[in-house]
Formats: structure tokens, sequence, C-alpha cells
């Protein structure tokens, strides 16, 4: 079948990965500046300690039926896993956390870990996401875009409980501060409701009774703004723009690469991007007797491949996690002082209020739901349908 001919498809790393050159650009990771010719040992170490996600072999049917392999087709939905990581270790571990090997990590460390294990149990596995996509129409085994991936991610996290994360998609390149606001500071979900539908994701989705989710107060933003830089090539305009999202201390890089070619971009370095590639199989890793995890091949421990900036397809994702609301009005003046001003032919818009030809905006709740796979996507899917309608319209 289509989706088995990959189960036995093995890639790995090539042999020769370029170094970075001798230069006195400065280095951007994520927010960080790095200097190559004074601190190229901590530029790679702060590369190494993103968790690197990869095509998997020899996990559990997903669905039961389907793949057990997500190699030549699952390289956005790790893409995804890979932002979605950073924000996690930013909420829990904060951006200057470092990974060494055999170096013992937190609890929290490997709690983040568990959450992306290729497991079915697990909150944002493979088995989730691939599940997940049939309501945005990928039937299992279909290549994701960056704008879908980002919807799965935003459905599963309502529930996840522990992380507590607000996630916003902007729509029409538009992000709107109000419906942010709104949302974040979205009052808690009352314990009878959260109780009815927990044991769906104690056992779907990993959760337990220990959650962050029910305090009151600001809920950590994962913002993800897809866009289309070009028409088939990305116009030379948005090049400063997109390189300068890289410098925010919020950034979380951005989903893209080429034609069903998924890569996780993180920095750059001068008119090159600097990226994270999931096209390498590896086998299944689950968790030890303790609940550790063997985290060795979870972490990239070569120098990052790099491409140039002009042969990056178009369709990408920008990501950004904002844990408190000063990080996320610092990212609004950051966005209209080096951004929105400095350019003819803006990226993104963004506005202070929710625009009135749009449908009204309405945060998103765990629906109460006690079973999992197409009856969950079922009842997920109504919680869109208002951004759905929009899009059509839009169209």
């Amino acid at each position: 079948s289509v989706l088995s001919r990959y189960e036995n498809q093995i890639t790995i790393l090539s042999d020769y990965l370029e170094e970075f050159p001798e230069t006195d650009e400065p280095v951007w990771i994520l927010g960080r500046q790095h200097h190559l010719n004074t601190d190229k040992s901590k530029l790679l170490l702060d590369v190494s300690a993103r968790l690197w996600f990869t095509y998997r072999r020899k996990f559990s049917p997903i669905g039961g039926t389907g793949p057990s392999s997500d190699a030549g087709w699952g390289c956005m939905l790790r893409c995804g896993q890979m932002m979605l990581a950073q924000a996690l270790i930013c909420r829990h571990l904060g951006r200057d956390w470092q990974w060494e090997k055999h170096k013992k990590q937190p609890e929290e460390y490997h709690r983040i870990l568990r959450c992306f294990l290729d497991r079915k149990d697990c909150c944002y596995s493979i088995h989730q996401m691939a599940q997940m996509g049939v309501g945005e129409g990928k039937s299992i085994g279909e290549w994701f875009g960056p704008n879908t991936v980002a919807q799965v991610l935003k459905k599963l996290a309502l529930f996840d409980e522990w992380n507590s994360l607000a996630v916003y998609v902007s729509m029409d390149n538009t992000v709107v501060i109000e419906d942010i606001k709104k949302m974040c500071w979205s009052p808690a979900q009352s314990s009878s409701i959260a109780h009815s539908s927990a044991h769906l994701h104690r056992s779907a989705l990993g959760q337990n009774k220990n959650t962050a989710g029910l305090c009151p107060g600001w809920k950590p933003l994962l913002l993800i703004i897809p866009l289309r830089l070009g028409i088939n090539h990305i116009n030379p305009v948005y090049i400063d723009a997109f390189k300068e999202c890289f410098k925010m201390p919020q950034s979380l890089g951005a989903l893209g690469g080429k034609p069903n070619n998924a890569y996780y971009f993180i920095g750059f370095l001068g008119n090159e991007l600097i990226y994270l590639d999931p096209h390498t199989t590896q086998s299944f890793v689950d968790t030890e007797e303790n609940g550790t995890v063997d985290d060795e091949s979870f972490h990239c421990q070569q120098a990052p491949h790099r491409m140039k900036i002009m042969n990056l397809d178009p369709s990408v994702a920008l990501g950004f996690f904002c844990k408190e609301e000063c990080d996320f009005d610092n990212w609004c003046s950051l966005v209209q002082k080096e951004i929105l001003k400095q350019q003819s032919l803006r990226m993104f818009e963004l506005v202070q209020k929710h625009p009135p030809h749009w449908p009204p905006f309405i945060p998103p709740t765990k629906p109460e739901v006690t079973t999992t796979g197409a009856e969950l996507i079922e009842s997920t899917d109504k919680l869109f349908e208002l951004e759905e309608e929009f899009e059509i319209l839009s169209v």
C-alpha cells in the first residue's frame, strides 16, 4: 500500500555537514545572538539543546491498522513537534536551559519529552497529530502543510492541561491583539467541567489530575502565523522582516522548507537559514522503568544544516511564545518597530481590534467528550466551524 511502502525506508544523516564558515557576521538562533569567532562552542550547544524530532520506525500502528513509520510523509508533523517542544522548554525550563549528554535533567524536561513519544497515549505524538489531521482533510500518511500542522496543534492543546497553552493561529495574515488577550485571560473552566472530560485525556492524551490549567491568570501563548511570502518563490521584499523574527526573544523559529520537504528553521547567518532536518529515520524510543527517556537521539549533535533564504518555499509559519502578558506586549512593540514600520509590503498585519466583518471571536474550550479517534475529531471540528466559514468566504 501507499502507506506501507515507507516502512523500511531508513534515511541517515549525510556523512558531511558543512561547518559554519569563519565570519564576523552574527548568528541568530531563536532570539539569541552568537559570534562564531568567539563562542562557536556555545552556538553548537544552543543548537543541540533544541529537541530534534525525526522520522521513526517500529512504533505501534497509527489507528491500530495504519503505518508504523512516518518516513516519507511525517516531516512537517515532526517540525510542528519541534516548534511546540521549544515553546514548552521556554515555559518550564527557560530559553537559556542547556542540554548535555549524560547529564541528569530536571523532571520537567522528561515530562516534556514524554508528550512527544510515538505512542497513542502521548498528547502530541505522531499518532495524535496524524489522527487529528483527518479533521483537517488530511488522510493518515498524507503530507501536511504549515497551516495544517498549526491547526492540529491548536486542537490538541485543548486537551493538554499540564502545559495549559493558549494557541492562536492567525487568519488572513492578521494578528488581532484583542482576541489574543481575550483568549489568554479567558476564565478557567469550572472544576466540574474539567472533571467530566478529564478521563479522556488521562488515557488518550496522557493527562493527570495535577494540572495547571485551572489556575486563573494569563495562559502562556503559542502564537503561530501562517504566511505566503510570494507566489512560486519568496518575494525578496520580505527577507529582512523574515530574518528579523528570529532576533525576537519570543521567537520559536519557522516551519517551512521546500515542496513536500519540511524543515524547522531556528535562525540565520547572513542570507542563509539555519534549520533542523527531520529526514532521518530512527527507531522508536519508549520510556524506561523510572519514567525517564533515553534522550540522546532527540538532540542533533552535529552542525545544523543551512540553506539560502531565496530557496525557501513561500509557504511558511512563524512561531512565537509569550509566557507572560508583558512578553506579548513586548512582541507587539517589536513588530511595530522592526517589521511593520519598515516595510512597504508587510508580511502580516497586527491590529488592535477584532475586524468587524469577521465572525465573532470565541476562545476555544475543551469539548466535553468521552471518547477518542473519529468522535473526538468530530467534536473538536465544531469549535472551528466559524473559522472555516470565514476562510471559505475570504476565498
